[in-house]
């Protein structure tokens, strides 16, 4: 067991793997939504209750949740295939028409009359979050629902290089669905990265990598982490439970810890500049480390240019994505 923090990732080797992108084809399977901004400018207090008046001066909609991940995956030049399932219902075809749009391929993507496609409304004030707004169904999918969107997925998943398990909470992702991904993957011996939001220890072994946040992590071992000691105690319990899978843990400011499955214990600071919006900056952490894995990079160089690439866009406001070029201009110091 080694444990280390990693020197800055040569510019030229990763422009290697960034190009190779391009011919990396991902399937993303998890909770589709929809991110709707308002925003405006605050001028006053209301006479009412002691809140902001919000003078609204646009409004805008973008693809949240799994289908961020996607657009992480299409801005770094990956092709991406997409398994899902929205509501039958006004948002749930605008974010078909949209992943369309953007050059993804919705193969997987099932309208459930039923449910309601999930909407997050965020309300933005002078480049800060004011309140968010959350519509949506959390009901698990029916079993005809699940049996129709596993079967989609082995129609597609030979076409690709690398699987992404995306789960928020909202239905899609259960332990039954796992087992089927679980199987078809280790038989056709797929790269596979998780970003769990319940853990399902049986479910995620021999799964390449997942990637949560400090919180969740803590919550999966049932030790709060607030330390350097507790994160060590909760990543090696972790492997532990994970036989076979590595785990990176994104800690916001204090950067990242990747312990992987041979013993391999790398702390990777922070990369983060200045931070308007830490929304979605999780979806580009495992679409980076999926893209650039499935390029044939290591999990360490990986995981190096996914905390770059975090540190872009956590210094946009809104839910971000970044372009090759930008991670190759900060490592080059010039951006």
């Amino acid at each position: 067991m080694s444990i280390s923090t990693p020197v800055l990732m040569d510019s030229q080797k990763a422009a290697k793997y960034l190009a190779a992108i391009s011919g990396i084809r991902i399937m993303v399977i998890g909770d589709l939504m929809v991110d709707e901004f308002i925003w405006g400018k605050v001028n006053r207090i209301s006479p009412e209750a002691p809140v902001p008046v919000v003078s609204v001066t646009k409004q805008s909609l973008a693809p949240g949740g799994a289908a961020n991940v996607v657009n992480n995956i299409r801005s770094l030049g990956g092709q991406v295939k997409v398994a899902g399932v929205v509501g039958d219902d006004a948002m749930g075809e605008w974010l078909i028409n949209a992943l369309k749009k953007s050059g993804a391929d919705p193969v997987a993507v099932l309208a459930d009359k039923g449910r309601k496609t999930t909407l997050k409304t965020r309300v933005v004030a002078h480049s800060q979050q004011v309140v968010r707004i959350d519509r949506e169904d959390l009901e698990p999918l029916s079993k005809g629902l699940k049996a129709d969107l596993v079967q989609q997925i082995k129609n597609h998943i030979d076409d690709c290089d690398a699987i992404i398990i995306e789960d928020y909470s909202k239905g899609v992702i259960q332990e039954d669905v796992l087992d089927e991904i679980q199987t078809l993957t280790s038989d056709k011996k797929k790269l596979v990265l998780v970003d769990p939001k319940v853990f399902y220890p049986k479910q995620f072994r021999g799964m390449n990598i997942l990637t949560p946040n400090h919180h969740e992590a803590g919550a999966f071992a049932g030790i709060p982490v607030t330390n350097e000691e507790s994160l060590m105690k909760v990543g090696r319990q972790l492997l532990d439970v994970l036989t076979g899978s590595s785990l990176l843990i994104t800690r916001g400011e204090e950067g990242m810890s990747l312990f992987e499955a041979n013993g391999d214990i790398t702390h990777i600071p922070t990369q983060a500049r200045e931070v308007f919006d830490v929304s979605g900056a999780g979806d580009t952490v495992i679409a980076t480390m999926a893209c650039v894995m499935a390029a044939g990079g290591s999990m360490k160089e990986a995981s190096i240019l996914a905390n770059y690439a975090a540190g872009i866009v956590v210094g946009k406001v809104g839910v971000a994505t970044c372009s090759p070029q930008e991670i190759i201009r900060i490592l080059e110091g010039r951006l």
